[in-house]
């Protein structure tokens, strides 16, 4: 390795590093005095509390880190245009992609370091910091969840759901059971698809089995439709269900074998199959983005502007890589094109002013 880029390298990692720790600081201190009233309401110690915010702090830096790729490549370029660093290594001879190597080798570090981290730790911890928040801060209703089965317990009720479709409000392969007292079967409630629509849930393809009393025999009623005010509505099953973050590249993909299978819709989990290949390549996305965009500005707009431009290019990038997810989600894009797509356009964005930084 060269001195320069020695140089580049050293100075890259120490920004890098500032921009984090400040960010993650932030963040956690904002988001610590937002929610530590909820933790003393419920009479938690300050140690649940501590290790709530600490379980977060994985998922934080794995957003942030793209973000922290980018402004580090602006201020190291940005102070060398300033102090005119980079002016005398062009009349040296010095290309900017000579310059650029470095940049992208680091880039391309940080993004396999990203991948791993969302594979290994992320997906630990925000499961278990979710599990605390629901469970012990707010004291939410008991349901639990295995792969895909939901399990509610309600007031001598208990819920069976075998598959919830966020995006649509739908649940698949539902089965509620009533009790008595004396915790006897009083009604059971089969159907094959349920539907959220006008604050209540409509049932389909419904089988009903009715305790008679006297003679202990169950009377079976079939209906096409049947409107039912259970006892939970999709925002709850959207907190318990196992959400993509949460799982690792092989879990999901499993997942979704398993839900696929079965005969259920898994669009969404196939979008978030793809970008949790797609985002860590932001890194090196916003490497190229944040060389072009910091050796394309002239010395006179100023360090501060092209740091502007950084958080607005970054700002940009989220909000349509954002869109373009929700997109996938509703079925317009595909999985794959939905995830990669905003890669592509920023990819060409900064190729574009590298190529003009000469």
């Amino acid at each position: 390795m060269t001195i320069i880029h020695k140089y580049l390298t050293k100075e890259l990692l120490k920004y890098f590093s500032i921009v984090l720790i400040s960010v993650v600081g932030i963040y956690v201190t904002v988001d610590f005095f937002g929610k530590i009233d909820n933790f003393l309401d419920a009479n938690l110690p300050i140690s649940t509390a501590l290790a709530f915010f600490a379980l977060k702090i994985p998922f934080i830096v794995a957003q942030i880190t793209p973000v922290g790729v980018l402004l580090a490549v602006l201020i190291v370029f940005g102070l060398m245009v300033n102090n005119n660093e980079m002016l005398a290594l062009k009349s040296g001879g010095v290309s900017v992609y000579y310059l650029f190597k470095p940049v992208l080798v680091m880039g391309l570090i940080f993004s396999v370091l990203l991948f791993f981290f969302s594979e290994v730790l992320v997906p630990m911890t925000m499961g278990r910091a979710n599990e605390i928040w629901h469970n012990e801060v707010k004291k939410e209703s008991a349901i639990t969840s295995r792969e895909k089965n939901i399990w509610i317990k309600g007031n001598r009720s208990i819920s069976h759901i075998t598959y919830f479709k966020p995006s649509d409000k739908k649940i698949f392969g539902v089965t509620l059971y009533y009790f008595d007292e004396s915790f006897r079967l009083t009604k059971r409630i089969d159907a094959n698809k349920g539907v959220y629509t006008g604050g209540i849930w409509h049932l389909f393809n419904v089988v009903e089995q009715d305790l008679v009393k006297d003679d202990r025999s169950y009377k079976v009623t079939y209906r096409g439709e049947s409107p039912s005010k259970l006892g939970f509505v999709p925002e709850d099953l959207s907190r318990v269900v196992k959400k993509s973050e949460e799982m690792s590249y092989g879990e999901l993909s499993a997942y979704i074998r398993e839900v696929e299978e079965e005969g259920y819709d898994a669009t969404s989990y196939r979008v978030g199959l793809s970008a949790k290949i797609a985002f860590p390549l932001v890194c090196v996305i916003m490497s190229i983005v944040g060389t072009g965009l910091a050796l394309w500005r002239k010395k006179k707009e100023g360090f501060a502007s092209s740091i502007v431009y950084g958080i607005g290019m970054a700002f940009l990038y989220w909000t349509l890589f954002s869109f373009c997810l929700s997109l996938g989600y509703g079925g317009i894009l595909p999985p794959i094109i939905a995830a990669g797509l905003t890669n592509v356009i920023f990819t060409c964005l900064g190729t574009l002013m590298l190529l003009n930084t000469n």
